[in-house]
This record gives C-alpha cells, structure tokens and sequence, in this order.
C-alpha cells in the first residue's frame, strides 16, 4: 500500500521486535520517517533503521524505557524538538504468564508498566505538539487475549483491555483536532505468540487454519495511519483470522 498522505514523523515503540519491525517497514515504505525505538535493543533497532535507509527510506533509531517517566519525557522533548511526531504507534509490550493463583506481583506490575504506563508516558508529551498541527494518528496495539480473555493472561488481558478503553476515551478528547485514535488487536502472529503453539493447535483454534503475518498486522497500521482513514476512531480492530 503506498500512503497519500504527505510524510509524517512516526514513533513506532517496541520497533526492535518482531511486530514494531514489520510496522516500522510498513510506515517507511508509505513514505514516513520512521523513529525506531527501542529499549535493550538498540543494535536491533539501529539495523532496522540502516535496511529503511538502505530502500531509500527515512528512519532514526531512539532508546529509552517506557516504563521509565522521567527517561520518557526526556526522550519524547528532544524528539518533538525536532517537529511534532504525527503518527505514535504504541507497541512496545510484554507478556509474562501464570495461572492467576501463582501470578507474583512483580509478573502484575511489570506487564501493566510497560503496555499500560508505558502508553501514558509516550503519548501523553507527544500529544500537545501534534494537536497544533491539527492532524494526527495514534494507533495502539492491543490483543485478542482483552477481547476474548486468555488462560494465564490476566496481567496481559488486563493491560491491553485498559488500552482499549483509553483508546476510546481519547479519540473523544481529540476528534474535533484531526487526529484518530485506533487499537488494533492481533491473535496469534507468527511474530509473537504464534511460537507457543504448535501447527495442529492453530488449525483446530483458527478458523483460517495459520497464524497471521507481521506484515499483515502492520499492513492495517499502515491503512489506520494513512488519510484515507481520517474518517475511523475509537475503534479496537480485530486481526485474527476469524478466531472472533
């Protein structure tokens, strides 16, 4: 898909990953400059910017902890120093497993900081900033596990249902300013979550009988970043190959 809109700036966080790296691409190719973030894995994200760059695109590589709210800010200041960040994909996220009786504390709070607070502390600096522009694209990923619920994802589930909800909140607040706020909720990814189950699994729990592509779910954040999609907000969209 190539985009019309006109290049934006566009903070792809978690961009070391699997999913971020397929997003990261998507934007790049629709003509955007992409800022790769990371936050261990700088080296990762500085190679995903050198392909970008490589194919003639735009991209630079940045790395803080979005659990961090201090560390955040400051990178999100030097960031918008530079020009308003238009599109914000919020991606970064982890997974931490245990059946609700056995779940530590430290399992809880680390997941809900980095899905949850990890949102607040990127978006919320980045906001102001694109509102003066009057055009803008915040798109939040989110997970089937907050729609349908998953056995030993309560922390997951919980974190990425409370994303649905601010996702819908926000798009109220920033309808009338041109900018659009979407979650989009992928199943089982070959990227991701796709590695814990085997192929006999897939096919009896998916319909479409395969876990979905990164570049699949990064496709429909490309569409939900583009201007064609200027009229769509509030909405969770749902990637899972008809599981619901």
């Amino acid at each position: 898909m190539t985009s019309t809109t006109s290049p934006k700036r566009a903070l792809v966080t978690g961009a070391s990953g699997g999913l971020g790296r397929a997003i990261a691409l998507q934007l790049a190719r629709d003509g955007h400059h992409v800022i790769a973030h990371a936050n261990a894995r700088l080296q990762a994200a500085q190679a995903l910017v050198d392909e970008i760059r490589a194919a003639g695109g735009s991209a630079e590589a940045v790395a803080f902890d979005v659990t961090d709210a201090a560390a955040s800010a400051a990178a999100c200041a030097q960031l918008v120093a530079a020009g308003p960040v238009q599109i914000v994909v919020n991606n970064a996220g982890t997974h931490d497993d245990a059946a609700f009786p056995a779940l530590r504390a430290e399992q809880w709070h680390q997941v809900i900081d980095v899905s949850l607070n990890g949102f607040f502390h990127v978006t919320q600096p980045l906001t102001m900033p694109m509102i003066r522009t009057r055009w803008g694209r915040i798109i939040n990923i989110s997970s089937m596990s907050a729609m349908a619920g998953n056995r030993g994802q309560v922390n997951y589930a919980a974190a990425k249902g409370a994303i649905n909800s601010a996702t819908k909140s926000l798009s109220l607040e920033l309808a009338s300013r041109g900018i659009t706020v979407n979650a989009v909720a992928p199943g089982i990814i070959a990227t991701g979550m796709a590695h814990d189950f085997d192929k006999a699994t897939i096919d009896r729990i998916v319909p479409m009988k395969r876990a979905g592509t990164g570049e699949e779910v990064a496709a429909l954040v490309g569409f939900l970043a583009s201007e064609q999609a200027g009229y769509i907000s509030g909405q969770v969209i749902s990637i899972n190959g008809g599981m619901i």
